[in-house]
Parts: C-alpha cells; structure tokens; sequence
C-alpha cells in the first residue's frame, strides 16, 4: 500500500503514468531544445527576449501538468534566468555606448566649433530648457546638493558656546571688528539703519516704478543679474511686478509668494541708495560689495534652509514687515555646537551673520510684507 500511494501522489501526463519527476523535466528540456533547432537554450535566451521564452517553457510546462516546485528545478528555466541578466547587459552596453558616442561627438564640435557652430548647439541647449541664452549667466547651474557636498569643512569655533544671538546697539566700527565682524558670532544690531529713509519709502509699488516695463533697469536685471524665484511660480522679475496689486499686498485668497534678486543696475542701485547708506558699524577697512540683495515677500513665505557660497560675510538690514530667523551650525559642528537658534527681526534692524558657515532659514512672520537688502562686506 506504501508503494501503491507513493505512485498516487504523482501527477498525472497525457493519462500516461509516470515513475519520476525527472521525466518530466526530461520531456520539458527536450521540448525546449528542439524549439530553439537543437542550438542550445543558453544561446538561445541569448538571442531572444527572456520574457518570451519563460511565457514558452511555462506554457508547456503546464500543459504537462508540472508543479511550480518542479517547473522552478528545470535547467531549462535556469537558462533563461541567467539570459536575463545577459539580455540587460547587451542592452545597457548599446545605451552606454551611444550616450558616450554622442557626448564625444558634442564635445568635438564644440571644441571644433564645426561641423555645428557652437552658437547654435548653445541654442538648441537653452531652447530644449525654455530659456534664453542672452539672458542667462550660466549654461548649466550646479545643484546647491552638489556644493553642499564638496564645500570645505567649517572651523566649529565660529559656533562653539553660542547660544543666542547677541542684541547690540550704538556700537563703534571698532568694538564691532573685534567682537563679530569676523569671528562668525552672529548679532543683530538694533540700530543698525538709523537715519535710513528706505523703512518709508521701499514697498512693492516703489521697485515696480524703478523697474518698470522696458525700463534699462529691468533689462539690465534679467540679463545680467541673479532672481530667486524660491517655491514661486515668478521666472524673473517682470512678472513679479506684472502680478496684481491684490496678490502683491495679499488680499483674501491671494496666493503667498517671496522671491530674491541681485540690483546689479547701475541706474537701479543709484536709486535705491538715495534710501539707505553703508551701515555706519561697519569696520573702516571693510568694503562693501558693489551688488546688493533685495528680498521681498508675503508673510508665511521665505527661504529653506541652506548655506551659501559667497566667500564674505554679510549683512541684511529689515526695511519693513517681519523675519523670523533660524540658524544652524554645519553638521560637522553639531557635536560641538548648539543646533537650533532663532531670531526675529524688525524694521530698522540689521543682522550680521556669516551665511557661508551658518545654515540658515528664513520666514516672514506678521501681517506686512516684508521688504530686506542686504550685502557682503571683506
């Protein structure tokens, strides 16, 4: 009765009886090769779509009514399995050798300029990415991830024993040199734009009339100078100032927005300096940077954490509404230093802070728009 059940047990092909399981793997394999003209099944999963030929072999498999355990054991199914891996790599060495081709190719042209001018492949390059050539710096713009991995470390005693920023007013050039110009110990100094005029006068409608449609200033901006569009919809500073008056002063249901831009103009930055003058704790020596930053937004936007790659410090003086400030030290600094500090700044106030050592954050907080410039002093 042992015996007889054991033979029981065994499936059943074409109503024949069968003694072994390795019949039919035998009848399988044998199927197979004689399918692929007696080459051999590794050759020929080398030659076909390895899907195909399982779809084949598993469709005859089932006709003879085999197990999934004993169609997993079949040399056969083995052989298209290691195909597969044939069949990827013949495909990503085609692939590979065509990218390298035509990058080789691009490369020779440029260096050749001939037979395609390099004019016309910086052309075809801008217009595949929507943008226009005369108007920007760089024809490809290095990921901030990227800088950030291959910055050189920060000298943690910029952050060592720092646990809130300092609140300072009516400070000499001299007390300001020695205690923070240079040392990466940010402070806010309350007083800092006294006598300025900008906290009057700077609001959305007075940079739209300094950059108004077709102006050189405006021209002059999109071609020559950066914009931070930040998380906005705006690609450059014309349509900043072509959304409407209700978005702008955040009317009910208004969209928030916050963008940046560099006041590289001539004519812009003889303007705007009418309204504010170098800040007056700044040391003697120190020289500012011709170029300015202007940051202008609705409360609830600002800048995401980051660091930046601009070799000075710098200060950023509140005009008008309100900016909650977060700094970070690196993560290298982060057994060594507090890691969270917050400040909130004011109109009339200024902030120094090394922004090429500190990770920092911003948001506008309030119910104003708030309106900041700034720049790098060495």
């Amino acid at each position: 009765m042992k015996g007889s059940t054991a033979r029981e047990t065994k499936p059943v092909v074409n109503n024949n009886n069968v003694d072994s399981s390795n019949t039919f793997s035998d009848n399988v394999n044998s199927m197979a090769n004689q399918e692929h003209n007696d080459r051999g099944c590794r050759k020929a999963a080398e030659e076909e779509d390895p899907i195909i030929l399982f779809k084949r072999l598993y469709q005859k498999a089932e006709a003879l009514g085999l197990t999934d355990l004993q169609i997993s054991e079949l040399e056969s199914l083995k052989n298209i399995q290691q195909s597969k891996f044939i069949f990827l790599k013949k495909y990503f060495n085609i692939a590979l050798t065509v990218f390298v081709a035509a990058v080789a190719i691009v490369c020779a042209c440029f260096i050749l300029d001939a037979p395609v001018k390099r004019k016309v492949m910086l052309s075809a390059w801008f217009e595949l990415f929507d943008t226009d050539m005369e108007k920007e710096q760089c024809v490809v713009d290095t990921h901030e991830l990227m800088m950030d991995s291959f910055r050189p470390p920060v000298d943690c005693s910029v952050c060592q024993g720092i646990e809130q920023v300092d609140h300072v007013k009516d400070i000499t050039p001299k007390e300001f040199e020695q205690r923070y110009a240079y040392s990466g110990r940010p402070v806010v100094i309350v007083d800092g734009a006294k006598n300025w005029t900008a906290t009057e006068i700077f609001s959305w409608e007075f940079f739209r009339s300094i950059y108004s449609e077709d102006s050189p200033a405006l021209e002059n901006q999109e071609q020559h100078c950066q914009f931070f569009p930040y998380k906005t919809e705006f690609r450059n500073l014309r349509e900043v100032f072509n959304m409407s008056e209700e978005r702008a002063h955040m009317k009910a249901g208004a969209t928030p927005w916050y963008i940046g831009w560099s006041n590289c103009d001539a004519s812009a930055a003889n303007i705007l300096r009418n309204h504010y003058t170098r800040p007056y704790f700044l040391p003697h020596a120190a020289e500012s940077s011709k170029t300015d930053w202007i940051f202008m937004g609705s409360p609830g936007y600002g800048a995401h954490l980051h660091i930046d790659h601009v070799g000075n410090p710098s200060w950023q003086a509140q005009v008008t509404g309100t900016k909650r400030w977060t700094l970070e030290p690196p993560p290298e600094c982060y057994d060594v230093c507090s890691q969270h500090l917050e400040v909130i700044l004011h109109p009339g106030e200024i902030i120094v802070v090394d922004t090429n050592s500190w990770f920092h954050s911003t948001l506008n907080v309030g119910d104003d728009i708030s309106i900041c410039i700034g720049s790098e002093y060495d």
